[in-house]
């Protein structure tokens, strides 16, 4: 009897173990996993260059710099965009070292900065590239497509992945001779698919603009963006 005791005693606490350890487990319960995406046109074009000034002083170069971005705030307003809006992301001063000289002697200064213009309006993109390529001292330029409105998106890519879960979910339960109850959990996940886009090391003054733009009359690329989504559904 004390044997039996022993052994019923230790079979509980296997069990109550292993009920420790899968503390997600539901009875009458499958889980699924799917994706889903949804494509959307951009509303954004983002345009990003580098605006440099190279002087044999500090102080040169900081109003050489000084001149270049004043261009670049007229260059902009005559292309309908409000200097105001653009975005700076860095600012450098330092000086340029001859290392080939042995005393590796000072030989200029160089100042610069990163900019970054969003435009919503599509139709801009072609005279702002146009007006940037002829200013000296702007170099690196490059145009992407972003989606700053992506609530939307991702809602219906998230719709996509939950009906293909549900969808499964129905076929494996139908295969295994059950009904599909409710769903009892999800969790979700969303990407957006960034574009790599290279860069620019032609500098854009040494392009003369003839023609149309290199954008126009194409169309903008579209954003994709996944959903994944785990559901777990309860059995009839």
């Amino acid at each position: 009897m004390r044997f039996a005791i022993v052994v019923l005693l230790l079979a509980s606490i296997g069990a109550f173990a292993q009920e420790i350890r899968n503390p997600g487990f539901l009875p009458n319960s499958l889980s699924v996993g799917a994706d889903g995406e949804f494509e959307s046109p951009p509303d954004t074009a983002v345009i990003t260059c580098s605006l440099s000034a190279q002087e044999n002083t500090s102080q040169a170069a900081f109003e050489s710099a000084s001149r270049l971005a004043e261009q670049m705030r007229q260059a902009l307003r005559s292309a309908g965009v409000d200097p105001k809006t653009v975005e700076l992301s860095r600012y450098s001063s330092y000086p340029i070292i001859d290392y080939k000289n042995p005393k590796q002697r000072v030989v200029a200064y160089r100042v610069g900065t990163n900019v970054t213009i969003k435009l919503k309006d599509f139709n801009k993109i072609g005279p702002v590239t146009e007006a940037l390529a002829g200013l000296g001292g702007v170099t690196g330029q490059n145009m992407s497509y972003d989606l700053e409105e992506i609530d939307a998106a991702k809602q219906k890519a998230i719709d996509k992945a939950y009906g293909r879960a549900r969808t499964y979910a129905e076929t494996l339960a139908k295969t295994s001779g059950r009904q599909l109850g409710s769903l009892l959990s999800a969790a979700v996940d969303t990407q957006q698919a960034i574009p790599v886009v290279p860069y620019a090391r032609v500098a854009m003054a040494t392009m003369e603009a003839k023609g149309p733009a290199p954008t126009e009359e194409f169309q903008a690329s579209r954003i994709k963006v996944t959903a994944h989504v785990n559901a777990v559904f309860g059995l009839q």
